[in-house]
């Protein structure tokens, strides 16, 4: 491969709300990098939506314009003599930072990336595009961690339904699932997801939050048994706040999950391997990547829209 004249079609966001498809120049491979081609990614309505909207906090590397993504698939065209990996291997990409000037945030929406090869993860071939959705899954398996598995989860978008469909698949019992979008209740897989007004319970031991609505704990405090944890499973752009006094009673936890490990994706790639996990009827939407620009306004827009996935496989 001519290393010299490598680029690639990207998204890039010039500011909130500017997208647009682009060619960027790649940075060349090292010996231990890997060149991937990717065939699918994953438009995450948490995450990205804050970089498109413009209320993502700051944090070391944010800044525009930037390539985002971080729920990509693709095979790998090229390996460094130090890599492991081989031309062929299907892979998971979890983002990259190969475009020179241009912010790699998340970096794995183009249709051709540098990597580190340690940072590409061997998939089956099987997976196709439900791939993308491993990075939520793993975020999901994160959020669980090894406490009590969540008795309550709130919101039942792909994270939400995921956190549910984990929670059995590791043998716990089927949690309950708030969601108030009555077109969102649909789609459960062995647990019951309800309007949280027709919900009395008060004694919920383990509560998780993947609303993303910052303004919910005061709700969630006053649905815990005593000595109750709450785990904050979304991204909160607005400040989290409470009452003390009615955590002060209850003796409530409040814990933040942050980005998943490894071991959580080895666990769910087991799980999906041996049949307790299932990724099947959370991609609800596809587009080509030529039409990006649309199909983050739909991602972003259409409460329908669970799940978008951009196909790079014909982009010229």
């Amino acid at each position: 491969m001519n290393t010299t004249e490598m680029s690639t079609l990207a998204v890039l966001m010039r500011a909130p709300q500017q997208l647009e498809l682009k060619r960027l120049a790649l940075t060349p491979p090292g010996s231990g990098d890997v060149v991937v081609d990717i065939a699918y990614s994953g438009i995450s309505t948490g995450t990205e939506r804050l970089l498109w909207t413009g209320k993502m906090p700051s944090f070391p590397g944010m800044g525009y314009p930037l390539v985002p993504g971080y729920e990509s698939v693709g095979t790998v065209v090229d390996a460094g003599a130090a890599s492991t990996m081989r031309a062929g291997d299907k892979v998971f990409v979890p983002g990259a930072r190969c475009f020179g000037d241009v912010r790699g945030l998340f970096g794995g929406a183009a249709s051709r990336v540098v990597i580190p090869g340690e940072k590409a993860i061997r998939i089956d071939s099987t997976l196709s595009e439900s791939g993308v959705l491993l990075a939520l899954a793993a975020t999901a398996q994160h959020a669980l961690g090894d406490g009590n598995a969540p008795e309550l989860i709130v919101g039942h978008g792909v994270l939400g339904r995921l956190i549910a469909r984990l929670v059995i698949a590791n043998g716990s019992d089927a949690p309950v699932v708030w969601e108030t979008n009555a077109d969102r209740r649909s789609g459960a897989e062995g647990y019951d997801v309800v309007d949280p007004e027709t919900d009395v319970r008060r004694d919920y031991k383990t509560i998780c939050d993947v609303s993303g609505d910052a303004s919910i704990l005061d709700t969630l405090i006053g649905r815990l048994a005593r000595g109750g944890e709450i785990i904050l499973a979304g991204f909160y752009s607005d400040r989290v706040a409470f009452d003390f006094p009615p955590a002060f009673m209850r003796e409530a936890r409040i814990r933040a999950a942050a980005e998943w490990k490894p071991q959580d994706l080895e666990h769910v790639l087991n799980a999906i391997s041996d049949g307790r996990l299932s990724l099947d009827g959370l991609i609800t939407h596809r587009s080509a990547a030529a039409e990006a620009d649309n199909a983050y306004r739909v991602a972003f827009g259409d409460p329908a829209c669970l799940k978008m996935v951009l196909d790079w496989r014909n982009i010229q």
